[in-house]
């Protein structure tokens, strides 16, 4: 059997074959390796039920096509909180992972909004939307800043393509222009009355986002949640810091809860069987993290509610 035919077989034991037993070691020891050097174009059928293009070389990518879904967590905290009727508000979007899985949860009778500055991604993203008949999802193809503007973004490894930044890396394989404004104009004020979560992961410009955000907080549902990756290296470079967001968003009443986020694919069986709930966030993060912003003051935001 070649090793193209053995990682065939063996990523359907992984994706499919019940339980977790061996499943993280297939993945650590060759499954993950071989699929980002022996990269295979595809489509699959996430966990949500819709059908994407993946290319394995990207690790977002590879991992849909090894388990269906990226960030577990996450994605179980999203079809936890989220209900029909609900708007779901996606900056940073990407090529649509989470608003394909937000888009089954809030029904036809709610709204995604999903903003993606890339020109690719965003085309990535209306397609994926089309061909799988989600028309609840309104995309917008503009960086979500603090002022209205033209922002450039860089990409600094083709092998992750969700870390396109606009804190220029050392080395750059691309760089492009896109357009920039508050998000509290990207919104309309029914879309932001009826936001249960706002998801902002715009790898080091998370600041600048919540500044546009800002003037519309007090617009938001009491249960309104934010589910923000921050990123204190590349906020170091800018003069910002993960301290001053807790901050600014405890001041209006938010409480800062840590969302586990690994990425070793060795953790993926388990996380998607037992996804972990959000936990009080009691220093400030050194690291990137995943934070959720909740008015409910408790240990852990519990899950299955």
């Amino acid at each position: 059997m070649s090793a193209s035919a053995l990682a065939r077989t063996l990523r359907a034991y992984v994706r499919h074959a019940p339980g977790t037993v061996g499943k993280a070691r297939l993945v650590s020891r060759f499954l993950d390796e071989h699929l980002q050097t022996h990269s295979v174009r595809t489509t699959v059928r996430l966990r949500s039920g819709d059908k994407v293009t993946v290319t394995t070389s990207d690790v977002i990518q590879r991992y849909q096509y090894l388990f269906g879904e990226w960030e577990p967590n996450l994605s179980a905290f999203l079809r936890d909180r989220l209900r029909p009727g609900d708007t779901f508000i996606d900056v940073g979007a990407h090529r649509g992972a989470f608003s394909l899985l937000a888009s089954h949860v809030v029904g036809p009778h709610g709204h995604v909004v999903a903003i993606e500055p890339s020109p690719q991604f965003h085309d990535d993203l209306t397609t994926a939307a089309t061909v799988n008949h989600r028309t609840n999802i309104r995309a917008v193809c503009c960086a979500a800043s603090g002022t209205h503007g033209t922002l450039t973004l860089y990409l600094e490894d083709p092998a992750n393509l969700g870390h396109t930044t606009a804190v220029r890396p050392r080395h750059v394989h691309m760089a492009f222009d896109v357009p920039a404004a508050p998000l509290a104009d990207l919104v309309s004020g029914a879309e932001l009355a009826t936001a249960r979560i706002i998801k902002i992961d715009v790898e080091g410009a998370e600041a600048a986002a919540i500044r546009g955000l800002l003037p519309a907080l007090a617009d938001l549902r009491d249960d309104a949640e934010l589910v923000i990756e921050v990123t204190p290296r590349l906020l170091a470079k800018q003069g910002e810091s993960a301290a001053d967001i807790i901050d600014t968003l405890r001041g209006h009443g938010f409480h800062a809860y840590t969302l586990t986020n690994d990425y070793d694919p060795a953790v993926y069986p388990r996380a998607m069987r037992r996804p972990q709930p959000p936990v009080r966030c009691k220093e400030t993060p050194k690291h990137m993290t995943d934070l959720v912003f909740s008015r409910t003051n408790a240990d852990r935001l519990t899950l299955g509610r």
